[in-house]
């Protein structure tokens, strides 16, 4: 059994003017966080995507290999039918996929429960904000855009679940990156689990907050975060850099002793030879 937890989560205008903080209906989130049953929901939506088309040629389906390669004894060499044998190049395949349907099917106590664990998941991290009310007279990016930015959530992947169908709230996010939107009857556990920051409407949840008066406010540049794949590329080219150094230092005294010629030694000097004496005339 699991205890019913009384929570919480930060509420804004659709312009991103901070409100009160708001308590969430305990009919929908109670805590309750059943993880196997996520799993496999998740499992069952993620089937339900693949089409199922791929399909192999078995050595029925191969063009040619219809007449005997060659006859049956006399040759030494092993029998053979067709040319088209999994044995050989160009047959066909052995036990290859062939077209199916991945199809399934939940009950519907069992999503129900999941979608509930999910969003009850986002509200226990703090990841679920109310909006008060999506009314957008006509698509506009930058609303959306400002409302991402002053909830603290740009560069994630934003889930925002209206109350019922609004073409001007789906028009305004198709274009922003990681942003998706979706009717809060129609949005699956699988939706929530993917989104990092949920925003629901607060009457698709049984909320009827009064309007307040927008701030003017600036607005908001959210900060240009590096990516992680640039960021890793920076941190290893600053390694190899920073492991070159040393290795540089101590392999440029061998390359100068490699490059500088020993110098020969000069040779000696020749002595000049000693003059011989000029031998002394005896007397007579």
């Amino acid at each position: 059994m699991t205890e019913t937890m009384n929570l919480t989560a930060a509420a804004f205008t659709a312009l991103g003017t901070p409100r009160d903080a708001v308590a969430l209906p305990g009919a929908t989130f109670d805590g309750t966080v059943n993880h196997p049953v996520m799993h496999q929901a998740v499992k069952a939506y993620l089937a339900n995507q693949r089409q199922g088309t791929h399909a192999t040629k078995t050595r029925r389906w191969v063009t040619g290999g219809n007449q005997k390669p060659w006859k049956q004894k006399g040759t030494g060499r092993a029998r053979q039918g067709s040319t088209r044998a999994p044995n050989w190049v160009g047959g066909g395949t052995v036990f290859g996929p062939q077209p199916r349907g991945y199809t399934q099917v939940l009950p519907k106590q069992v999503r129900q429960l999941a979608r509930k664990s999910a969003l009850n998941a986002r509200a226990r991290e703090g990841a679920l904000v109310v909006i008060d009310r999506f009314g957008y007279d006509k698509p506009k990016t930058a609303q959306v855009a400002q409302l991402i930015a002053r909830v603290d959530a740009t560069g994630k992947k934003v889930l925002i679940l209206t109350d019922g169908a609004k073409p001007a709230v789906h028009l305004s996010a198709r274009n922003i990156p990681g942003v998706e939107v979706r009717p809060f009857a129609e949005a699956a556990a699988y939706d929530v689990i993917w989104s990092d920051v949920v925003l629901v409407e607060a009457t698709a949840i049984g909320h009827e907050l009064a309007p307040v008066a927008e701030k003017a406010a600036e607005k908001v540049k959210p900060a240009k975060k590096t990516a992680p794949a640039k960021a890793a590329k920076a941190e290893k080219a600053e390694a190899k850099a920073a492991a070159k150094k040393p290795a540089a230092k101590k392999a440029a005294p061998k390359a100068a002793a490699k490059k500088a010629p020993a110098k020969k030694a000069a040779p000696a000097a020749k002595k000049p030879a000693a003059k011989k004496a000029a031998p002394k005339k005896k007397g007579k």
